[in-house]
C-alpha cells in the first residue's frame, strides 16, 4: 500500500477487482476494450505534418522538442523559427531556436515580425533569401504571441505571400508545420483572434474580425483548434464558436502539450491532453434568447493516446492499456466514485476535463455544474434582478468508454463520448443565504 497516494492502490485495486488485466503491453484485448469509436469524420485529411502546441510548452519538455526533430529527420535536419508572432520576437526566437538546437537541429531565424526592429514587413514577407530558407528547410516554427500579427504579415487582406506559399509548399512536400499558442490557433481555417472572456463569447457570440478571424489553415477545413484549453476553461467559447461557425470537429490543446496531426491521425505528446469537441449530432433551439446546445459528443485525450479523425477511433496509451476498460455498461462495472459532484464554475481551471474523468468512473450516470458572472449577480440591485447564466450538464451515453493509470504520477483519464448540454439559466440574488438562528 503506497503511504503517499493510497487513493491510487485503492483504484487499481478496484479495476483488477472488476475485470482481468490485459497481459503486458502488448497483450491482446477485445477490440471495444482498446478502442472506441465515435462518429467518423469523412475527409479530414491534409498533406505534411501539423503540430499545433497549446502554448506555455516549456523548454524542458524534451519530449515535444525531440519529437519535431524527429518528424523532420532527426539530427542534422533544418528548421525555421518564425517568431512573427511575438511582442519581443528576437528574445523569443532564441529560446525556440536553442531548444531545437539541443535535439540536434539546424536553425535558422527568420527576422519577420512586426516588432523586430528595422525591418520592412512587406519586403521581408518577398525577400528571396528568406524564402529560400523554407524551401531548404524541413519544418517550420511559428512562436507565440498574437495570431493576427501572423496572419496580417503572411496572408495580407486575406491573400497570400511568398514566404506563405514557401511554407505550405514545405508542409506539402511532407514538411512539418508546428507552433504554440498563437501559432496553434492560425492553424484552423477558422482561428480564435481575441476572446478571452470565455463567458462573454457563451452569451454574445463571436464576431469575424474581432473574437475569431480567418486563419492559415495547415490542418485543412474539417478541424478547429483551441489552445491555453484546459488551463483557461475555454469550453466556454470553443463550442459557441464552432456551432455558430458551422464547424464539425474542434480540437481544445492545454498547455505545454503538442498534438501531431498527420493525415487524419492524432496524437498527444507532452504535459496533459486535449478535448476532442465533436457537434456533429448537437442539436439548438433557435426559441431560446440565448446560446443553447444539446448533444455535444466530447473526448478527453490524453498524452500517449491516438485518435483517427477518420474513423473516430481512440486508441489510450499503452500505460492504460495495463488496466481493464472503464464500461458503466458491463455487469462488472465497479465505479471509483459514488456520487456525481455539482461544479459551481464549469469555466475553471481544468474543470471540463476533472468533471469528465469523474463522472466516467461514477456510479451516477450524468452532473451539473454553472457559468456565470459573479461580480455581476453580486452587483445586482434587488432579488427581482437576474443575470444570465448556463448550466451545463454532462451525461453517459451507450458509447461512453474510460481508461485510467496512476503511471504519470496523477489521477490521469482518457475518457471518450461523453455528452453535454447547455442550457441558459436565470440566475437569481442571493445566490445563497446563511443559515440564521431559529
Amino acid at each position: 500500500m503506497s503511504k503517499d497516494n493510497p487513493s491510487l492502490t485503492r483504484r487499481t485495486a478496484l479495476r483488477l477487482a472488476a475485470a482481468s488485466p490485459l497481459a503486458g503491453l502488448g497483450g491482446a484485448a477485445r477490440a471495444s476494450d482498446v478502442q472506441a469509436a465515435a462518429a467518423p469524420a469523412a475527409g479530414v485529411s491534409h498533406a505534411g505534418i501539423a503540430v499545433p502546441i497549446g502554448g506555455a510548452l516549456k523548454f524542458s519538455n524534451t519530449e515535444v522538442w525531440a519529437r519535431l526533430v524527429q518528424l523532420t529527420g532527426g539530427a542534422g535536419s533544418g528548421w525555421v523559427v518564425l517568431p512573427t508572432a511575438a511582442g519581443r520576437p528576437q528574445r523569443v526566437a532564441v529560446g525556440i531556436a536553442n531548444a531545437l538546437m539541443r535535439e540536434g537541429a539546424q536553425v535558422e531565424v527568420l527576422p519577420v515580425a512586426p516588432s523586430w526592429p528595422d525591418v520592412d514587413l512587406a519586403q521581408a514577407v518577398r525577400d528571396p533569401r528568406i524564402v529560400e530558407e523554407v524551401r531548404n528547410a524541413q519544418g517550420v516554427f511559428f512562436s507565440g504571441g498574437a495570431q493576427e500579427r501572423i496572419t496580417s504579415t503572411l496572408a495580407p487582406d486575406g491573400g497570400s505571400t511568398p514566404l506563405l506559399d514557401a511554407i505550405r509548399e514545405l508542409q506539402l512536400r511532407g514538411g512539418v508545420v508546428a507552433g504554440t499558442s498563437a501559432g496553434a490557433a492560425v492553424m484552423s481555417s477558422t482561428m480564435i483572434r481575441d476572446a478571452q472572456d470565455n463567458l462573454r463569447v457563451l452569451k454574445a457570440g463571436a464576431r469575424m474580425g474581432r473574437e475569431i478571424d480567418h486563419g492559415l489553415g495547415f490542418i485543412g477545413h474539417e478541424l478547429f483548434i483551441d489552445q491555453h484549453f484546459l488551463k483557461r476553461g475555454r469550453i466556454g467559447r470553443i463550442i459557441p464558436v464552432m456551432w455558430q461557425q458551422g464547424l464539425r470537429l474542434g480540437l481544445g490543446i492545454d498547455e505545454n502539450t503538442a498534438a501531431i496531426i498527420e493525415g487524419s491521425e492524432i496524437e498527444i505528446i507532452g504535459g496533459k491532453g486535449a478535448l476532442l469537441v465533436d457537434l456533429t449530432h448537437a442539436r439548438h433551439d433557435p426559441s431560446l434568447p440565448a446560446f443553447n446546445l444539446r448533444g455535444a459528443r466530447l473526448s478527453y485525450l490524453d498524452r500517449g493516446d491516438r485518435h483517427d479523425l477518420a474513423t473516430g477511433v481512440t486508441t489510450p496509451s499503452p500505460q492504460k492499456l495495463t488496466e481493464p476498460v472503464i464500461d458503466a455498461s458491463r455487469a462488472d462495472f465497479k465505479p471509483y466514485h459514488q456520487r456525481a459532484p455539482f461544479y459551481t464554475d464549469m469555466l475553471g481551471d481544468s474543470t471540463i476535463v476533472n468533471a469528465m474523468g469523474n463522472l466516467i468512473d461514477n456510479r451516477d450516470s450524468e452532473l451539473y455544474g454553472l457559468a456565470f458572472d459573479g461580480r455581476a449577480l453580486r452587483q445586482a440591485a434587488s432579488e427581482a434582478d437576474a443575470a444570465l447564466g448556463f448550466e451545463f450538464r454532462l451525461y453517459r451515453g451507450p458509447d461512453s468508454r474510460g481508461w485510467y493509470t496512476g503511471a504519470f504520477g496523477g489521477e490521469d483519464y482518457t475518457v471518450v463520448n461523453l455528452y453535454l448540454d447547455i442550457t441558459p439559466v436565470r440566475m437569481g440574488r442571493p445566490f445563497y443565504r446563511p443559515l440564521t438562528s431559529t
